[in-house]
C-alpha cells in the first residue's frame, strides 16, 4: 500500500464522524479543448462501429493519441471508413476485431494492440453495450445472457486483459461507458439496468483495488443520445418478442406491442458530449480524475445517488485502517 499516499488524503482523518463532515463529494469535472494533446497515449476503445466510440476513436486520434478501434463482426463498411480515415488524415488509428464476449478475441485483440503500442496500454474506453427492451418477465435466459455477457463480463474481460500490462506499466486509466440507468430505473427497460448497475458496482470496486497500482476507474453516465444503439436495441426487442412465449406476454400486451418500435430521433443532445467527456478525464492530472461522471445538457437524476452513496461509503468504509485509504482516495479527489 506504499503509493495510496500519492492521492490528497484527509489529515488524520481516522475517525467516521469526521470523515463524513468532510468527504469531498464530486471532483473537479474535466475540461475538454480542441487544443488536447494525446501524442504517445495509447487508448483502446471497444464498440467502434458507431455512436460514442466511434466519435471517440476520431476525436483522439486527431488530437494524437495512438487509438485502437475495435468492433466485432469483421470485416465490415464501418471498420473499412475508419481505416481509409486514418490513412487520409495520416491518424495513428488501428481497427482491430473484438467481440467483447468472446474470451479468445478478447485476449487476442488485447495483445495485437500491446504489440503494436510496445507494451501495456495507457486507457482503455469499455463502450460496447446493447440494450434489449421489455418487462423483466417477458426477457427469456438467451437475452438475459447476451445483455450480461455484453454489459458487463464484456468490460471485465477486457479490465483483466489490460491490466496486467497497466500494472507493470505502474500506470494507467480504465473509463466505463455507463448510463443514467445504471442509477435510476425505468419500468419496461428489461435487465438494462440491472447490467448497467453491476457494471457500476464492478467499476467503483475496481476503482478502490487499483489504487494501489496508481491506475484509475471512471464511471461515464450518459443521458439519452441519439445513436445508433435505437437501432440495434430494436433488432435485439424484436427478435426476443418474435420467440417470446405467450404464458409471459400476455401480462404486458401495450408494452409488448412496442418492443422493436423505439425511436431514438426525437433527442436531440450532441453525442460528441460523450467523447469529449472521454477526452477530459484522460487529459486530468492521474488521482484527481472523477469516479462518475453525469454526461448530459438536461436532467441527471444520479446526481444525488452518487452523492449519498460517495458519503455512505466513506462512512461505513473510510475510518477502516485497512481499506478506508483505497475508499478515501477515490471519493475525496
Amino acid at each position: 500500500m506504499s503509493n495510496i499516499n500519492r492521492r490528497t488524503l484527509l489529515a488524520g482523518a481516522a475517525a467516521t464522524a469526521s470523515l463524513a463532515a468532510t468527504i469531498r463529494v464530486g471532483a473537479a469535472e474535466p475540461v475538454y479543448t480542441s487544443q488536447l494533446d494525446f501524442k504517445g497515449k495509447s487508448v483502446l476503445i471497444t464498440g467502434c462501429s458507431s455512436g460514442f466510440g466511434r466519435l471517440a476513436a476520431e476525436l483522439l486520434a486527431r488530437q494524437g493519441a495512438k487509438v485502437f478501434a475495435t468492433m466485432r463482426g469483421l470485416p465490415r463498411p464501418e471498420a473499412e471508413q475508419l481505416r481509409i480515415m486514418a490513412l487520409n488524415e495520416r491518424l495513428d488509428l488501428h481497427v482491430i476485431e473484438i467481440d467483447v464476449t468472446s474470451d479468445e478475441q478478447v485476449k487476442e485483440g488485447v495483445a495485437e494492440a500491446e504489440m503494436i503500442a510496445g507494451g501495456g496500454i495507457d486507457v482503455l474506453v469499455n463502450n460496447a453495450g446493447i440494450g434489449i427492451t421489455s418487462p423483466v418477465e417477458v426477457q427469456d435466459m438467451e437475452a438475459t445472457r447476451l445483455i450480461f455477457e455484453t454489459n458487463v463480463f464484456g468490460p471485465h474481460r477486457m479490465a483483466r486483459a489490460v491490466l496486467p500490462g497497466m500494472r507493470k506499466k505502474g500506470a494507467g486509466q480504465i473509463i466505463q461507458i455507463s448510463s443514467q440507468l445504471g442509477r435510476v430505473i425505468s419500468p419496461w427497460s428489461g435487465h438494462y439496468s440491472a447490467t448497467k448497475f453491476a457494471l457500476e458496482a464492478m467499476s467503483e470496486q475496481l476503482a478502490y483495488e487499483l489504487v494501489p497500482h496508481r491506475i484509475d476507474v471512471s464511471i461515464i453516465e450518459p443521458g439519452g443520445y441519439p445513436t445508433k444503439v435505437w437501432v440495434n436495441r430494436n433488432t435485439y426487442s424484436a427478435a426476443l418478442k418474435e420467440r417470446a412465449e405467450a404464458v409471459h406476454t400476455e401480462g404486458y400486451p401495450q408494452q409488448v406491442a412496442r418492443m422493436g418500435t423505439e425511436d431514438g430521433s426525437g433527442r436531440s443532445n450532441d453525442p460528441a458530449d460523450v467523447a469529449k467527456a472521454i477526452a477530459g478525464l484522460i487529459a486530468q492530472p492521474p488521482g484527481t480524475r472523477p469516479l462518475r461522471l453525469p454526461v448530459s445538457p438536461g436532467n441527471k437524476p444520479q446526481v444525488p445517488i452518487n452523492e449519498v452513496t460517495a458519503r455512505v461509503q466513506t462512512e461505513w468504509l473510510g475510518g477502516s485502517p485497512v481499506v478506508g485509504p483505497l475508499v478515501r482516495a477515490v471519493h475525496q479527489r
